[in-house]
């Protein structure tokens, strides 16, 4: 895609997806791969009683935020971690800047973020001189290639292992390989000497518990053990959403998100951090700080879409949504692609910013069937679909062919005159738009549902 990425240019790089047929390819091959994995995990799990478990706990703390962030930040302060707190996200990047400065720390190790990518954290540290090294594979691998996630779990899911044998020939000066044990073995052998120089290490969280001041990190790598425990200094950052009550709240969660995200029964490694290494304690990180960031929750958690925030980052709706699966992540131009991408990123982002996402949907509630915490998706980009006509963000186009359509939908006659025309004009408006186009839809029935009926 040639000029900027960004979510107002939504329709122009969703056409240069649909014509990426490597893209496509990849999508289709990983996003099928997930859900089949997923359907096989939730099996035998009583799994609408945990999605209403889960739905209840995320709910139950979105109706007194404030207090639970209080209650978090205090055990975490007893259990000898430094808390701040960030209104926005220039806030978060410089507390996250003045607390490396002051420790003389230039080289970061980073565990994947997806609300360090939201506050564009590595290049504001890029900018002052500071080198943050992606320890994630998929991340590390974008990072090469100087792109942007295109999957909340799997960040280089738009890329093959011919793509990426050519970017680490490049890139890390190694011999070319596409077999995928030796790329690993050349990522490893390359980020184990940054874990053992690095001068700090920073992670998101998945979950944080209010009851003991813990950071939850899920992952599959051992990244972000490594960037928790080499460093002498671990700086975590989180959104106020992602704490929940308790420690026997976890287990409901534990349960719904590696079977959501990677249709795994547990992940390979789930880290609780609470403060940093006691006396007597062999690993652990000496210093531990906590960026709590608002960046308009707080907003939206008093608004009618409020229910976004109960969402745990599982990606399952992505995996789900036939939009995702044909365009992928960088599309949208957004940190947080899919269904719950659009919807939190025009609240974080503004309409006016974001409204093209809004197209970006089916409405046909895949999403809603497989998120673990019953985020009502498809209610909430209805809702912003009508909040966007209502602030007159819809092109002349697209409301003169709502008119036509609602004129054609009231006159029986009208309705059926255009079904007939739309069979005769298919094969003409497929060759105007390119058979990798309307050549993929369903050609028309040559007898109509209404007319076998009647």
């Amino acid at each position: 895609m040639s000029g900027p990425v960004t979510s107002l240019t939504f329709h122009e790089n969703a056409r240069a997806a649909c014509k990426d047929a490597s893209l496509r390819q990849s999508l289709k091959k990983c996003t099928g791969i997930f859900q089949k994995k997923r359907r096989e995990a939730v099996q035998a799990l009583p799994l609408e009683e945990l999605r209403d478990q889960a739905s209840a706990i995320k709910l139950q703390v979105l109706d007194d935020l404030g207090a639970y962030v209080d209650r978090f930040a205090a055990s975490a302060t007893r259990a000898g971690a430094v808390v701040h707190r960030a209104k926005d996200a220039a806030a978060a990047r410089e507390t996250i800047f003045h607390i490396l400065k002051d420790r003389s720390a230039t080289k970061i190790v980073k565990s994947k973020s997806m609300v360090t990518e939201e506050i564009h954290l590595n290049e504001h540290l890029h900018r002052r001189g500071m080198q943050v090294i992606e320890t994630d594979l998929g991340e590390y691998i974008v990072q090469l290639a100087g792109e942007k996630p295109s999957h909340i779990l799997a960040p280089a899911i738009h890329k093959n292992r011919q793509q990426i044998g050519k970017l680490f020939a490049e890139k890390l000066r190694v011999p070319y390989t596409e077999d995928h044990l030796e790329l690993l073995k050349i990522a490893r052998d390359t980020l184990r000497q940054d874990f053992l120089t690095a001068d700090a290490g920073i992670t998101g969280a998945n979950f944080a518990l209010a009851d003991t001041g813990s950071v939850v990190l899920v992952t599959n790598e051992g990244n972000g053990r490594m960037a928790t425990t080499l460093p002498r200094l671990h700086i975590a950052v989180l959104t106020l959403e992602k704490i929940i009550p308790s420690l026997a709240d976890l287990a409901t969660f534990m349960r719904l998100l590696p079977r959501s995200a990677s249709g795994q029964i547990l992940s390979s490694y789930v880290s609780l951090i609470t403060g940093p290494k006691k006396q007597g304690e062999s690993t652990g990180a000496e210093e531990v700080h906590i960026v709590l960031v608002d960046n308009g929750r707080s907003e939206i958690v008093a608004g009618d879409c409020r229910e976004i925030l109960k969402c745990i980052r599982c990606s399952a709706c992505l995996n789900a949504c036939p939009v995702y699966a044909t365009i992928g992540g960088h599309a949208y131009g957004s940190t947080y692609p899919g269904p719950m991408g659009i919807i939190l990123t025009v609240l974080l982002d503004g309409m006016d910013k974001a409204y093209p996402l809004l197209d970006g949907t089916t409405l046909c509630g895949a999403c809603d069937e497989v998120c673990p915490v019953k985020v009502p998706l498809t209610k909430m980009l209805a809702t912003l679909r009508e909040r966007r006509i209502a602030e007159g963000l819809t092109s002349t186009s697209e409301k003169a062919a709502m008119a036509g359509f609602k004129h054609a939908v009231n006159s029986p006659r009208a309705f059926d005159w255009g079904q007939r025309a739309l069979r005769r004009l298919w094969p003409g408006l497929v060759l105007l738009s390119g058979e990798k186009i309307l050549g993929r839809v369903p050609q028309p029935a040559d007898r109509s549902l209404r007319r076998r009926m009647s």
